[in-house]
């Protein structure tokens, strides 16, 4: 009996190969890099750059945090005045910047150095428009039914912004009865 599901084994990812090695590889050279420095620095020395990375760190994490609050708030604001909510620019997003201050809050230099980059606002853009076109190509090659299907449908919005509330009947059902004998099914509004 076969179930119609191939007993091959499957080919793993190059990412799922290559992503613990270079996770490795990070970790050893951020260590090996504290080492350089605190030999010519001096322990306390990188003490007070690891304190200052993580307190840095927290403080980009809640300015996003208290933006992408805002954010909302506003959203909700002009939606219930029953205005279109304004998109964001490219680059403006509270997700990148939360990645930053995640970054700067790991201990080591690398991670600093990728974190404080990555606050640049011309490098935060770049990277946004780079992920949305990647996301946009993998949902684009996704096939019907799946995930980027449900996604891509999330994105429709009607011009006038108008939902209109029903439920669907399907005439095509077997054993379908009319009259007064058949289920009665109230509708979905109170």
């Amino acid at each position: 009996m076969t179930t119609g599901m191939s007993t091959a084994p499957r080919r793993r990812s190059p990412a799922r190969t290559f992503l613990p090695l270079a996770i490795a590889a990070w970790l050893i050279l951020e260590i090996w890099l504290l080492t350089v420095v605190a030999d010519v620095a001096g322990g306390l020395a990188v003490a007070a750059l690891l304190a200052g990375g993580i307190v840095l760190g927290a403080v980009v994490i809640k300015r996003a945090g208290r933006r992408a609050f805002q954010n909302l708030a506003s959203t909700f604001q002009q939606a219930q005045q029953g205005q279109q909510p304004t998109s964001q620019q490219p680059g403006q997003g509270n997700g990148l910047m939360m990645l930053a201050g995640l970054l700067l809050m790991l201990p080591g230099l690398l991670s600093d150095a990728a974190g404080l980059v990555l606050l640049l606002p011309p490098v935060r853009a770049w990277i946004g428009r780079r992920a949305t076109r990647s996301l946009e190509r993998k949902m684009a090659s996704s096939p019907a039914g799946s995930f980027g299907d449900a996604f891509q449908q999330a994105r429709i919005h009607q011009p006038d912004g108008k939902i209109v509330q029903g439920e669907v009947i399907r005439e095509d059902r077997p054993g379908r009865q009319d009259g007064p004998d058949a289920a009665y099914r109230p509708p979905l509004t109170p």
